[in-house]
């Protein structure tokens, strides 16, 4: 199973730690930022997920919710915004902006783990295609039109990251944090043998997975 990423942005440096700690106690990897303009000098474009504050310094989370959703490679992530922010308008405008769900503060801390492992459960289910090769998430198998790639784990599972943000480069530290247990050391050698390995088996569309020199690899169209 993926290990999924979650950035939380708040200006509530309390409600960053408590959203932290336990997100993490649940098995995600979570980074917090502080403000709209610290999420952007990350690397922000490589998370599963967005968790948001509405009500936020210079830069507002309706602000940042327009700028993940108008960039390809982020937007169809998650976002939930959490927020005291819970009128009406306030709602409908994070539903227009493209929100997958709201959750007004004070929030019950179980009931938003429960919701955000909703929400990552049904985009998880959804397949990653381009064009005639879909990956089926739920079901971890892998296809070019009839035929079944017969991937391994780790292959599986370095595509369905790469194919999940198209022209997104991924370094090698970013896909092994992601892929592999945090217990198990891995070389970055490795990253680049399972990515060969992968590409023998994508046929045609073996030149869609690149490698960008001294970065890492995407997956482009």
């Amino acid at each position: 199973m993926m290990n999924y990423k979650i950035l939380v942005v708040d200006d509530e440096s309390d409600i960053c730690e408590i959203l932290r700690y336990n997100l993490r106690g649940a098995g995600y990897e979570v980074d917090t930022a502080e403000s709209a303009e610290e999420a952007l000098r990350m690397d922000w474009q490589s998370y599963d997920l967005y968790l948001l504050d509405v009500m936020m310094g210079q830069m507002n989370g309706f602000t940042l919710a327009n700028i993940i959703r108008s960039t390809p490679a982020t937007a169809d992530t998650p976002i939930l915004f959490v927020t005291a922010a819970d009128t009406e308008a306030d709602t409908l405008k994070g539903f227009a902006i493209g929100a997958d769900d709201y959750i007004a503060k004070p929030f019950r801390v179980k009931e938003l783990v429960a919701r955000v492992a909703a929400v990552l459960k049904r985009t998880a289910s959804q397949p990653l295609s381009y064009n005639d090769l879909k990956l089926d998430v739920a079901a971890k198998r892998a296809t070019i039109g009839t035929t079944d790639l017969q991937l391994t784990k780790t292959e599986f599972e370095i595509l369905a990251l790469l194919l999940s943000k198209p022209e997104t480069v991924f370094s090698r530290a970013s896909i092994i944090s992601v892929v592999w247990p945090s217990h198990v050391t891995v070389l970055d050698r490795s990253v680049d043998v399972c990515i060969a390995r992968l590409r023998k088996k994508l046929g045609i569309y073996s030149e869609n997975v690149v490698s960008r020199s001294g970065y890492g690899y995407c997956f482009v169209k």
